[in-house]
């Protein structure tokens, strides 16, 4: 008799145990995407506020004298910063699960457009944020090629600097 309680107590702790498990694997499948949610909704944040400072410098450089250069430190966490003198604009991309705007609704702020994608069925959107600098001539390290900056843990030194043309040449380089 002593036997089969001892059996009885160790099904009874794997059976409430599975329980536990599962019940703790519930809980995360619904509390994870939302705790993405909102990790992405404030690099995104920060990704605007970002750009807001890049696009601002663009225009002290601009309006000052030739030769005139200034130090940003930009930090990327999540997607990708891309300079395209070519189309004199700059576009930061992220993957995302929030909404931050109307999905293929065009929403601005002063010189920055956000548009904001759908790819899939479950919520999964990809972020556009561009910065038309049409005013200026826009070079990377003093030519036309794009360039891409990806995510790093730690900031890049952006150096913006005018240079004399017509528009003005805003030249860009990082490190």
């Amino acid at each position: 008799m002593v036997v089969k309680k001892r059996g009885q107590v160790w099904v009874e702790t794997v059976t409430y145990t599975l329980i536990a498990f599962v019940m703790i694997g519930l809980v995360l499948s619904f509390a994870r995407p939302k705790i993405e949610e909102m990790q992405d909704k404030v690099i995104i944040e920060q990704s605007v506020s970002m750009l807001k400072e890049i696009d601002q410098t663009i225009q002290e450089v601009g309006e000052g004298e030739i030769g005139n250069k200034r130090k940003i430190e930009v930090t990327i966490k999540k997607g990708s910063l891309e300079i395209f003198p070519e189309d004199n604009n700059l576009s930061f991309k992220i993957e995302s699960r929030y909404l931050y705007s109307e999905p293929g609704q065009e929403y601005q702020e002063g010189n920055l457009k956000i548009i904001t994608v759908e790819k899939g069925k479950y919520n999964d959107l990809t972020i556009n944020m561009t910065i038309d600098s049409s005013l200026y001539d826009l070079e990377y390290q003093g030519g036309e090629d794009k360039k891409i900056i990806t995510k790093s843990p730690n900031p890049y030194n952006f150096f913006i600097s005018k240079k004399q043309g017509t528009p003005a040449i805003i030249n860009f380089e990082v490190e």
